[in-house]
């Protein structure tokens, strides 16, 4: 009797990043940095200014692209596939660049047979014997300028989309379309628009109304903002700020701005969200009340990974530590074994201090 085998219960991290160098010119801003984020984990990204995180940040994000290595969103490296609808535009890509760039090169010749030859002066215009005139000219045309000037035109145009998608292919609203949120260390908000109105943003790409529905106010336009809307007050209700919904963005303080960001990158439903230094600037009752908020997030199923250089912060939520310096890990583990680590010590003292 043959025994099947267990069924595989593994789950993959919620964010790997394996091996992953960014340089700019000669600048290498990380250098193979590698580390796995388990979901449901609270992981946080520390190091000195200038150890490379909110490059690390950017690199994962999609804002820039990896030199080198791979990011793994959920297992999967996150690319803008190659599907039947990239299929059909590569073709028509393909056939107005054959079109285009056999009527330039044959434009003289082209413009001499459909339109001096036919124009007669101070008569009308015969368009149908230009059109036919053009039509026996194309199809006469010799063999270096017809079907070899058109493929030299296809492979010309297929190869700049090619080049497109592939700067493209982990850009931002990709990576983001696969459950990743982010703040900024700088907070980006629209300052001018209401509380709900930023929330409202972040859930943007996730609406399904078309134009036509937009613009003619059908129902599914109505029902889709009514939802909407309501999500976007409950966010507001979780990191409390609901009471000001209706107010500008540009009238809140500098920790309520925070929280303001946090709920905006919780409005795409995501499940991997990065923090950006998020306790900059707050006193120690805003940094409690954050490690509260970020404890929270975690219970809802959300994945947490934050740069910080509040250690209290850091060593308060976090589940494990990644390390970087000059652009490297040097170190990964529980709270407590990064505060032992010497080469954290020195990170962060310098080498007579740690002595």
């Amino acid at each position: 009797m043959t025994i099947a085998p267990p069924h595989s219960t593994f789950t993959p991290p919620a964010l790997e990043v394996r091996e992953v160098t960014v340089r700019f010119g000669g600048v290498v801003a990380n250098e193979r940095v590698s580390f796995s984020v388990n979901r449901g984990e609270v992981f946080a990204v520390i190091g000195p200014n200038g150890a490379g995180k909110t490059t690390l940040f950017n690199a994962i994000t999609g804002v820039h692209q990896p030199s080198s290595g791979q990011v793994l969103i959920h297992g999967n490296d996150v690319c803008s596939p190659m599907n039947i609808n990239m299929a059909v535009q590569f073709g028509l890509i393909a056939a107005a660049s054959a079109i285009g760039a056999v009527l330039a090169v044959n434009a003289d010749s082209l413009w001499e047979a459909s339109i001096s030859n036919v124009f007669i002066y101070d008569e009308p215009f015969d368009w149908t014997a230009s059109l036919r005139a053009l039509w026996d000219a194309t199809g006469n045309l010799s063999i270096l300028h017809g079907p070899v000037t058109a493929a030299i035109g296809a492979m010309v145009g297929c190869s700049a989309r090619v080049v497109l998608w592939w700067q493209s292919r982990r850009a931002s609203d990709v990576v983001a379309r696969e459950g990743v949120a982010r703040t900024f260390q700088n907070i980006r908000l629209f300052t001018e628009m209401s509380l709900i109105e930023n929330v409202l943003v972040g859930m943007d790409y996730r609406l399904r109304t078309g134009f036509f529905s937009a613009l003619f106010r059908l129902p599914r336009f109505w029902s889709e903002r009514r939802t909407a809307r309501a999500k976007a007050v409950e966010l507001l209700k979780f990191v409390e700020l609901a009471d000001r919904k209706g107010d500008a963005a540009g009238g809140l303080s500098y920790g309520h701005r925070r929280r303001l960001e946090i709920a905006r990158a919780l409005a795409s439903d995501p499940s991997l969200l990065l923090l950006d230094e998020p306790a900059a600037g707050m006193n120690p009752a805003e940094i409690a009340s954050l490690m509260q908020l970020i404890r929270r997030i975690r219970d809802r199923g959300v994945t947490v990974v934050l740069i910080e250089h509040h250690m209290q912060l850091v060593m308060g939520i976090s589940d494990r530590i990644a390390v970087l310096q000059y652009g490297k890990k040097i170190a990964e583990g529980t709270p407590e074994e990064v505060r032992n680590d010497p080469k954290c010590i020195e990170a962060y003292l310098g080498a007579e201090e740690a002595a």
